[in-house]
């Protein structure tokens, strides 16, 4: 499978901050080209690349006021390995967090979903989620949760991964969230999908439906949007004028009950 993606993002930086980016492909077993530049109006600025979580990789810049680009491009051959389930994911990833509030959901998933176990159950939330909630997008906020959620009935593709993986954590199944270049992605974006252990490895599922699993490509990995935002800064102000992401592939083999790789 070869996979190209690119993300542009252009930049307003009223006063200087600290800017951290996760746009970057996750570290993994293909092989991988990439250009990632951030330049200001007055030229190139360093960019410190920091390790994180399941291959992740973000990079922190330092960005005086001005006009700041993004530009990241990568080419991808192959797939990556099954990730692997670290001991700390059986305790973090069951509980509840930012905006992965499955402590509020307790009754109502065990109510909604019974005794179901493994990828029936997963099957089942996402369908769920589906089903019940309306693709919208500018229908919720930044600091919308899970419930939030379930309540508007209504969101976009971080809010259906933040409700699933509420869903699945309130049955006791450890669950993350992963932000992914998604080809065949209608509209084109960075996209959010939900990852949950269940018949002993970690499993992918889109509840929005919106591209086919099997292309999807890591960027970063954790508990919500909080440890996967691609953008986020401190010290100072920005605002973002114009953002562009693309993800294509060749020779994809989509399989949706599978691995993200």
């Amino acid at each position: 499978m070869l996979r190209t993606v690119t993300s542009h993002l252009s930049l307003d930086v009223r006063t200087p901050l600290e800017m951290h980016l996760a746009v970057a492909v996750a570290d993994g077993s293909y092989d991988r080209s990439e250009v990632l530049t951030v330049r200001h109006e007055d030229g190139l600025l360093d960019v410190l690349e920091v390790k994180t979580g399941n291959g992740g990789r973000m990079h922190r810049v330092l960005a005086p006021a001005g006009r700041v680009v993004v530009d990241y491009q990568a080419t991808v051959l192959g797939v990556a390995d099954a990730p692997p389930l670290e001991d700390l994911d059986l305790i973090e990833l069951r509980r509840p967090s930012r905006y992965a509030d499955s402590d509020r959901l307790l009754a109502f998933a065990r109510d909604q979903f019974g005794d179901l176990t493994g990828r029936p159950l997963l099957d089942a939330v996402a369908d769920w989620v589906h089903g019940h909630v309306t693709y919208s997008p500018g229908s919720s906020l930044p600091t919308d949760g899970a419930t939030d959620t379930l309540l508007k009935r209504r969101g976009v593709c971080r809010d259906f991964a933040h409700l699933t993986v509420a869903l699945m954590r309130a049955c006791d199944v450890p669950a993350r969230l992963v932000s992914v270049y998604a080809p065949g992605l209608k509209p084109m974006d960075f996209h959010a999908v939900a990852e949950a252990f269940v018949d002993d490895r970690w499993q992918v599922v889109d509840a929005t439906r919106l591209a086919p699993v099997g292309t999807l490509l890591r960027i970063a990995t954790g508990r919500d949007a909080t440890d996967t935002a691609f953008l986020s800064h401190y010290g100072g102000s920005l605002s973002l004028r114009s953002m562009t992401v693309t993800a294509s592939v060749k020779d994809a083999d989509d399989d949706g009950a599978g691995c993200l790789r």
